[in-house]
């Protein structure tokens, strides 16, 4: 298993994890109307300009398949003043969760933030999604609550920050043994 920089030929793997996970995740959440129109050649387009323009991170195994991706930057509203940065994306395909490989796609964002000189973060997810409990399990706290619409769908959006993104509950990528520890759920 390996941890890495994305590049612009990794945009298939990263949309087929995100489209996977859309449907896995947000099942009975959003609607499956929106679900439906999801396909990995619109969402390749899309992670082809975000991987130019924006800080994204791969997990792959062994094999070279993209398992999990992340993505971040600054913080794109200026709505939320005390935080800089933002996580704008993690998605690990369903079998692969629950391994401690969130942790590990976190770091090089906020490493990178870090080097950046930012040094607090935001991340938003939907309510219903129960990835919210993981960032609270790593000292994140909720500071807003915003409403959407996904298809005509009112869902409620949680803004979780973290005032010091240095002393966000992650393990160092050096103290997992990444090496073999990543199977399939199966």
């Amino acid at each position: 298993m390996n941890i890495r920089r994305a590049c612009i030929k990794d945009a298939r793997g990263v949309a087929k994890v995100q489209v996977d996970c859309w449907k896995t995740t947000y099942k009975n959440i959003v609607p499956d109307e929106y679900l439906n129109k999801m396909t990995y050649e619109s969402r390749e387009e899309t992670w082809k300009s975000i991987i130019a323009d924006q800080t994204v991170f791969v997990a792959e195994t062994d094999e070279g398949e993209i398992i999990g991706f992340s993505n971040g930057g600054k913080e794109r509203t200026s709505k939320y003043p005390a935080y800089n940065g933002e996580l704008y994306a993690i998605y690990i395909l369903e079998d692969y969760q629950k391994k401690g490989l969130g942790k590990l796609l976190i770091n090089p964002i906020i490493e990178d933030l870090i080097q950046n000189e930012i040094f607090s973060m935001v991340v938003l997810v939907l309510e219903e999604n129960n990835s919210r409990l993981f960032y609270e399990s790593l000292g994140a706290k909720q500071i807003d609550i915003i409403e959407i619409e996904v298809s005509g769908k009112r869902l409620n959006e949680l803004v979780y920050g973290c005032q010091d993104i240095r002393k966000f509950k992650c393990d160092s990528v050096e103290n997992h043994k990444i090496r073999s520890s990543f199977k399939p759920n199966n």
